[in-house]
Parts: C-alpha cells; structure tokens; sequence
C-alpha cells in the first residue's frame, strides 16, 4: 500500500471545529468542519477524519485528471459520487440513531409505556429514511451539511404529527432525540472514505449509465484512494478551546500567531487581520511574512461576536444566514445603544415594539457591532493598505458591507481581502506552523 505524508491544522472554535490538511509543497489538500462539543476530544477526532474525507476526494480528483479518458468526465462524476458517499454517511448515522434511541426508550424510567414508545419511535426512525432520500437527491438543496442539524429537524417535525399531549408527549420524544443524538455524536467511527466508497461508487455508476464503459477505470482510481495511506507527520491544534485539544503543548499555538499565519498565506500582501467568531474578535497586525506585530482583542465578552448574531436570529426566529440579506434590505439604520447580548432581547422588543423595521434594527446591528471591531483594530495599529477578514462573520454580507463603508469613511480606500475559506484561516495557520516544525526538525 502507497502513503502520502500530511500536515494538520485543527481550530477548535467556540462553534465550529475546522481542520486543514496539507501535503509537503504547502497546498491545501482537505478541509473539514463539524459542530463543536463539550467533549473537544470527539471533536478533533471527528474533524480530522471529516477532513481526511475532503483530502481523498481531492484526490480522487487529482487522479482522474491524470487520465485522458476521465478527465472530462471528472466535474459530473465526482458530484455524483461525493452526493452518495453523504448520503451513506448520513444514512449509517440514521442506523445509529435509531438504535440509541430505541436503548434510551427501553430505560426504566420508561418501562410502563417502553412498548408504545418504541414503536413511535421506530414510526419516526422510517420517516427520518424517508426523507433522507429527499435530502440527498439530484438537485435538492439541504439547510445544514450538519448531520445533528438534518436529523433534528426531521425528527422534530415527525414528533410534533405523533406526540399525544394525554399519552407519550412530544417533550418526552425529544428528550428521547436528545438523549440519543449525544451519543451517536459523541461515537467517532473513523475511516469513513473506506467504508462508505465503494457502496457510493455503485450507486453513482447507477445514476451514471453513460459511464459504464469507464466503470473499471473509476473502480481502479477510487480503490488506490480508498487504500492509500495518509500518515501524519504533524499536527498543531488552535482555537477557542486549544487547551482541551489532545496534543502536547507543544502543539498547541495560539489563535493569534495562527490567524496571522493562515491570513498571510492566503493574501501574502495582507498586514492586517481582522477575525470575528462565535466567541472573540482579534485585529491583528502582521508583518511581511505573516509574523504578528501586535493585536488585539475583546477577551471579556462575546459581545459582537457569532454568538450574539446567533441569539439575535433566535430572538426573531430566523436562521443565522437570513441576518445579512435582510438587513442589507434597510432604508433607514437604527442607532443601536448596546450590543450586550445580555440586554440584546430587551432592546430588541423594544424597538419592534416602538415600529421599526426588523431589517432597520438588524442594518443597525451590524454596523454596531463593526463599530465595536474598528476600535480593536485602532487600538492594535490601524488598517494598512490591504487586510483581511475572517472568521464565520466574514460570510455575513450586512457585516462586510458595514465594515467596507467604516473603513472608507475612517481610513479611505483600502484593499479588502475575503476568502470563500476564510473560516479555515486559523486551522490553516495551524497546518503551516506543523509543517514548518517537522521540517525544522528534518
């Protein structure tokens, strides 16, 4: 069996755990993210193997581009397949599922109606398949690549048709759900490309009639990824939570020289850095080669931050990706006094209550909480010439526009750099700083 040696970054955030792989000439080559947990170890696991997955598809990619005849059939074939491949992780997750929550439902707690509750439980585990099919069908469009967000969804609307307010209670089926969703996200089954490959391959080849005269040539291709061994030979950790990552504290750097980094090898003209996230916000100067001059952040409060535009979406019931487009639908901005998420509600009814606008408010609320990050970025050094946001914030279009009108209106023209990427520049940092380390020690 073939190996190729690799290089890890992983960025564990207050919200999201990202992963960057790396092979020996610095390109990236996988990327994963997945929901953060309590539980930091599960999620660096899960992660690293969400972004083994990526890297065999690359790949996958990679080496059918080398072969004339499937060169041009790359594009379509690998859609197909990768759209497979999720839908057997998703539905090998659905099994487990089902099973921990059948075990959380035969609990003493629920013996005297263990047998009724089994079977709205199963009635429930079919239609979850059922409309998992949906979900991975020829053009279907899923609201989250998220498996707890899939399966939550599904399950909380099959359990509204069959909780029974005088028998088995909705409550009591999502403390089922809950119970058991924990489990199975805490279960971290590795090597997900070789077990899950094959079937997709089959069924993409399904899909694909036209294709069969290059079935043995896509069968040789997926099999040498599928056995080709990645070994690392190094691994660095960042983040909100990098003193839970199981490393050695040697590989374990901090969030700022990390972003610095991974800013500086997306945009190498780049000196300053700004990064909102679900916890903190960092303005970061760095100098040409992506070492850090100094910074800044808000280390008291998440005030500003993901988290706070997450608690603004749940106040007014709408998903996080609805914030940007609606309030960049504003005519008028209101003056926002605080961006406390403390006292974010209160003053959120009170000016719905007062007639605003919903989009006005929200037009507000990003420009406050923009304001709040040009003070942290005065206060480490300015803007230069050319800078660069990241962070989960950087796809908020309302948060980008906001801050291209201060910039202009504060610093003049300036170059803003936005990576579709950017959520993975401080695990990309990562990744270099653990290349840069075995090659130092080479």
């Amino acid at each position: 069996m073939t190996s190729m040696n690799v290089f890890i970054g992983i960025d564990l955030g207050s919200t999201t755990t990202k992963a960057v792989v790396l092979d020996a000439n610095e390109q990236i080559i996988g990327r994963g993210i997945t929901n953060s947990r309590s539980n930091y170890d599960v999620a660096a696991a899960v992660v690293r193997e969400e972004a083994f997955v990526s890297t065999r598809f690359r790949l996958t990619e990679e080496r059918m581009g080398a072969r004339p005849g499937l060169q041009a059939l790359a594009p379509r074939f690998l859609a197909v397949l990768q759209r497979n491949f999720r839908k057997q992780q998703h539905f090998d997750m659905l099994g487990r599922l089902r099973a921990s929550m059948h075990d959380s439902a035969s609990m003493p707690r629920h013996r005297p109606y263990a047998a009724e509750l089994n079977r709205i439980i199963g009635e429930i585990a079919d239609g979850m398949e059922l409309v998992a099919h949906a979900h991975f069908a020829e053009g279907a469009t899923r609201k989250s690549d998220f498996f707890r967000d899939l399966a939550a969804g599904d399950f909380m609307h099959l359990a509204e048709q069959r909780g029974d307010p005088k028998g088995i209670t909705f409550e009591t089926l999502c403390s089922i759900f809950d119970s058991a969703i924990l489990i199975v996200e805490n279960s971290v089954c590795g090597e997900a490309f070789q077990r899950h490959a094959a079937p997709a391959l089959e069924s993409a080849l399904g899909e694909l009639p036209e294709l069969g005269p290059h079935a043995s040539a896509l069968r040789d291709v997926v099999e040498a990824v599928r056995t080709l061994g990645l070994v690392e030979h190094g691994t660095v950790g960042t983040g909100y939570g990098r003193a839970r990552l199981p490393f050695p504290k040697e590989q374990i750097r901090s969030e700022i020289l990390c972003h610095g980094l991974g800013a500086h090898a997306m945009f190498p003209n780049t000196r300053t850095v700004l990064d909102i996230g679900g916890q903190d916000t960092k303005a970061i100067q760095v100098d040409p080669d992506g070492i850090v001059t100094s910074f800044h952040m808000n280390d008291r409060c998440a005030a500003g931050c993901g988290r706070y535009l997450g608690y603004i979406a749940d106040e007014m019931n709408l998903g996080l990706h609805e914030l940007g487009p609606l309030a960049q639908q504003s005519t008028c901005k209101v003056k926002i006094n605080s961006t406390c998420t403390v006292f974010a509600g209160a003053e959120l009814r009170d000016r719905l209550a007062l007639g605003q606008s919903r989009e006005d408010i929200l037009a507000g609320l990003h420009r406050a909480i923009i304001l709040r990050a040009m003070s942290l970025l005065a206060r480490s050094g300015g803007i230069a010439d050319e800078f660069t946001f990241t962070g989960g914030v950087a796809r908020n279009p309302a948060a980008v526009q906001a801050l291209q009108d201060l910039v202009g209106e504060n610093y003049g023209a300036r170059t803003l750099n936005i990576s579709h990427d950017s959520i993975y520049t401080g695990a990309l940092g990562a990744a270099l700083f653990a290349l840069r380390a075995e090659r130092g020690n080479a």
